[in-house]
Parts: C-alpha cells; structure tokens; sequence
C-alpha cells in the first residue's frame, strides 16, 4: 500500500513561523493545477504495483482551491491511478476557509478526513503569529465540518509560544478537547532561520521559552490528552483508538510515497527524491517534461538510520525481527549495543521483541535516537 501528498503551495499570507515552501502568487493557480495532474500522469508508475491507500492535501494552504480545482485533480487521480483500495483522503484546511457553503462543497468531494491548522486559541497569540482567523472561527469551523457529516476530523496545535504559560497551554488543550475531534497533533514551536518571527527572535521582539517550560507543556499535554481518551501513538500526534493518520503513518513505518507539487518528496523503498522548491522551476520543468527534482540512492547504513528513527517515534516501536531480516545480524547487535545504556536506565524496553520509548524515553527521544544510528567514519 502506498500514499500519494500533493503540495498546494498557495496562501493568502505567510504566517510568521512557517518554512514550508508556498507563495501567495495565487495568479498562476490554474497554470499549476494543470502541472500537478500532468505530474500525477507523468509520474503514475513511480509507485509500482502498489495500491494508493491515501491521498493527502498539504500546504501551504489547500483549502484556498476551490470545488472545481479539486476535481480537476481528483479526475487526473482516477484516471492514473487505482483507488479501489483508498482508505483516507485528507485536507488541510485554514479555519477561516471554512464556511458552511465551502465545506458543504468538500463534503460531495472524495474527501473524509479533514486537517484544521488552528495553531493556539490565544487571541493575542494568533494576532502575533499573523494568522488569519480567530478562535471563535477555529471553534465554529471543526462544529460545522461535524455538522456536515465529517467524521474524522483533526486539528493542529502549537505549544512553547512567544508568551506562553502553563496555564494559557491548558486552556488550549482544555479547548482542543471539549471538541471532541478524532486527532490532535501537537508541535513545539521551533524558530526556522529565514522566517520573520527568526528575526524577530534576534532583534529581542519574543524570547523563547525555557527548556524547563517546554518540558512542562510536553508532559502536561501527554498527561491531558491521555485522559481524554487519546492514544499517544507518535511523539507529536495523538488519536482516538483507532483513528491515526493513515497517510502519516506511511512516513513512519517504511511505505511508499509519491509526493507531487514543489518541495513535495517521495519514497519508493530505494531511493528518496524531491522536487525543486520554487514555483516557476517547478511548472516550467513539468511543461517540458523533465521535472526539476533530486534523487538519493539510500545505503544500507541509510535506510537503517532512516529506520530507526520513524520507528522509534511510534507506539509501534522498532522490531529488532524487522531489523535483523531488512539489515543483517550486524546492525541488530550495533542498535542492542547503543541502546543498553537507555535500556539499564528505563528509557528504553524491549516487549515482544520490539524496542519501545518508555514515558521518561519520549521526553530524550532525539538523544537516544542520535545514539542508535549508524555515525559513519
């Protein structure tokens, strides 16, 4: 089973935060739409014999195409490609977006899953990070999404910002949970060099919060999510049983991707390839026919670096069998040896022969990751 991400790359404004690559050249929207399907035709035996089990929207932001946008796309997607065994197709969406007569329109598309960036629910915080909605059209959103029959719904959350205190972060949580959504992802705000809130970061405009802090917000989440009924199952995602990003997960437990559009990437098991990050490169190569990209060919020592690190992030863990039968008796011993230390400390545990971040492992997991990969000399 396979994934297909089709970067979208168009927002009406760049949020203060974000690296990811997007434009707000929203004049060339229609001669790109008509690049990613040729892509999508172009590209339609990179994945093989395996079948697309999800399909992901991502940004940018998807949610400024309109209905007749999506079915251009879906309609390159149906004709390439077999869709007898997709499962989940997901859209990122900005709150604001979100009008009752728009989602209406989402809703007769093959959409069911549907990704609200809502960030915090500080208004003062969203006015700072240059968002464009507020937390009552957050709120309104995710309610009308429901009401027009959505029900896999997720939401986006951001903690460790400008100003944050534990008691602002657990009124975000508090909120995020009274909406009843099906996932919740959570990321620590990281200060990307090149962004505006980067150099509002050196010119002394928002400090960062303490290491301390950021430790108290990771734990206070997992503790408040836990009991509201979510799964921990990756480091920065959490689930009603049963209801984890299928597509994501795809990034985490070794199956293949294609990723279309931009600064999209893929995986096919061998090789990871990217695509340029600038519009114009991208539309102009896939006009001519050859597409902009990069290709890595991944090593042995690679694809278990690459291995032990999504693995690690899961409530799956990494199967030391798995291990053994995709890279040798070698780097089994390698990884057992480098993981005693966190084994002997609690960090880390072996059940059913599968190595697992303990609770107090989740919060070094970048340490003891760093330690299990292979350094080459």
């Amino acid at each position: 089973m396979a994934g297909i991400y089709l970067h979208i790359p168009f927002c009406k404004t760049r949020c203060i935060y974000c690296d990811f690559y997007s434009t707000t050249r929203s004049e060339e929207k229609n001669r790109y739409i008509s690049a990613l399907c040729r892509e999508l035709q172009l590209r339609k035996t990179y994945l093989g014999d395996e079948q697309v089990e999800t399909i992901y929207f991502g940004g940018g932001t998807p949610s400024q195409l309109t209905r007749q946008d999506f079915e251009k796309i879906f309609n390159s997607i149906e004709k390439e490609y077999s869709l007898e065994q997709c499962k989940e197709i997901t859209l990122e969406a900005n709150p604001d977006d979100l009008t009752p007569e728009y989602i209406k329109e989402l809703s007769s598309l093959p959409f069911n899953r549907i990704s609200i960036g809502i960030q915090t629910f500080n208004e003062q915080t969203l006015r700072l990070l240059k968002r464009r909605h507020t937390a009552e059209q957050a709120i309104r959103a995710v309610k009308e999404c429901r009401l027009a029959g959505f029900q896999n719904i997720s939401i986006d959350l951001m903690y460790g910002l400008p100003g944050e205190t534990v008691e602002t972060w657990e009124a975000d949580l508090g909120q995020a949970i009274s909406l009843n959504v099906e996932h919740i992802s959570a990321y620590h705000l990281i200060y990307e060099e090149g962004t505006p809130l980067y150099e509002m970061l050196l010119k002394h405009k928002v400090e960062e919060v303490d290491e301390e802090s950021s430790v108290k917000f990771f734990a206070l989440m997992i503790e408040r999510l836990a009991q509201a009924g979510y799964q921990h199952y990756e480091i920065s995602n959490f689930c009603k049983p049963d209801k984890h990003s299928l597509h994501n997960s795809s990034y985490w437990t070794e199956k293949k991707y294609m990723g279309c559009g931009p600064s999209a990437h893929s995986f096919n098991g061998n090789t990871r390839q990217w695509n340029v990050s600038s519009l114009d490169q991208y539309i102009a190569g896939i006009e001519d026919g050859s597409p902009v990209i990069e290709i890595e060919e991944l090593s042995i020592t690679t694809r278990y670096n690459d291995y032990v690190i999504t693995s690690l992030r899961t409530m799956w863990g990494l199967s030391l069998k798995h291990l053994k039968e995709k890279f040798g008796t070698e780097l089994v011993q390698y990884c057992l040896y480098n993981a005693k230390k966190h084994l002997d400390t609690g960090k880390l545990e072996i059940r059913n022969d599968t190595l697992f971040l303990t609770k107090e492992g989740i919060f070094v997991s970048d340490g003891i990751m760093s330690d299990l990969i292979w350094v080459e000399d």
